[in-house]
């Protein structure tokens, strides 16, 4: 069984648990969500849907869910502060029942940074690869997105623009390119090549556009290179996307959120998963965020879940 956390109950989130509870081949999945947010959900999209609190799917139609009550009445499309603290208790049970075995595995649906932050309940809320990372006691966990051709992971996660560069430093680039090749040669890839972005325009430009490729990055590859990892770099993330520079490639690493995920994004939108490298179990979650304004309204596809659904299996 997989544990799945629909996340912000205003978004789409609910939605992708009952249009996938329609389905004739369903994996087994463990909801933690409210059961009267999937109901009126359902009624919304006029679709049928039970529940069951067994753990089974005993019927089609179903969804297993481990019930969790809201706050506040949810309105789809309609933030409400008052209910981040269900947010994160969702993830909070879903995360031990992945430390107790009792699921194989977490899926995440979307949840809105904003509105965690607003509630005041947990200050600085800056994503789920963060906040798994503090819930699972983990110093060091790395965001990797994949579709089809290409996977991305980041040096850094969610920061401001402004912060990026000062959290550029050795001692963590070098972990989160360590947890990058062994996490590709634990599902079979022989001596991972990674392609490693430069944080400025040019990779620094033989440091005219910026120094941090000279004094941090290039000396960390050849560093690592020389212990036997298959780093290719510092290059130009302008041009390290093109199809000759991936060629072979197993993963890029970018310095930035959208140093990289646009164009990931851009190839294989709702067909890409985001994978969470370092936790003590899978953790998968789909590629889009809250999309508000279609909740409710049955204007939505499975595509990103169903790709996390089926990443999350490859990987078990």
């Amino acid at each position: 069984m997989l544990a799945f956390t629909p996340g912000e109950p205003a978004g789409i989130g609910p939605d992708l648990a009952v249009i996938y509870a329609q389905k004739k081949s369903r994996k087994n999945l463990l909801v933690f969500a409210d059961p009267d947010v999937l109901r009126c959900r359902a009624k919304c999209l006029n679709l049928n849907l039970k529940i069951s609190e067994t753990e089974t799917i005993s019927s089609a139609q179903t969804l297993c869910v481990y019930p969790v009550k809201t706050a506040n009445r949810v309105i789809a499309g309609k933030l409400d502060k008052n209910n981040a603290k269900y947010v994160l208790k969702t993830l909070d049970l879903a995360v031990q029942h992945c430390l107790n075995n009792n699921t194989q595995a977490l899926i995440t649906g979307p949840l809105h940074k904003g509105v965690i932050n607003q509630s005041g309940i947990y200050p600085n809320f800056s994503g789920h690869t963060e906040y798994l990372a503090q819930r699972c006691g983990v110093d060091k966990t790395v965001m990797m997105l994949a579709t089809k051709g290409l996977r991305v992971a980041l040096a850094t996660t969610h920061l401001p623009l402004s912060q990026v560069a000062k959290n550029i430093q050795a001692e963590s680039l070098e972990a989160t390119l360590r947890i990058i090749d062994d996490f590709l040669q634990n599902y079979g890839i022989k001596n991972p090549k990674i392609v490693v972005c430069g944080l400025n325009p040019h990779a620094g430009e033989n440091g005219y556009l910026g120094s941090e490729e000279i004094e941090i990055i290039n000396p960390l590859i050849k560093k690592l290179n020389a212990q036997g990892l298959n780093l290719v770099g510092s290059v130009p993330a302008d041009s390290a996307f093109t199809p000759d520079a991936l060629k072979n490639v197993d993963c890029v690493l970018s310095m930035y959120h959208d140093q990289g995920l646009p164009v990931l994004k851009a190839l294989g939108f709702k067909k890409s998963v985001n994978i969470t490298l370092g936790l003590p179990f899978i953790r998968t979650s789909v590629d889009h965020g809250t999309a508000l304004h279609l909740a409710g309204t049955g204007k939505i596809s499975l595509g990103s879940f169903d790709t996390a659904l089926k990443t999350t299996q490859s990987l078990l």
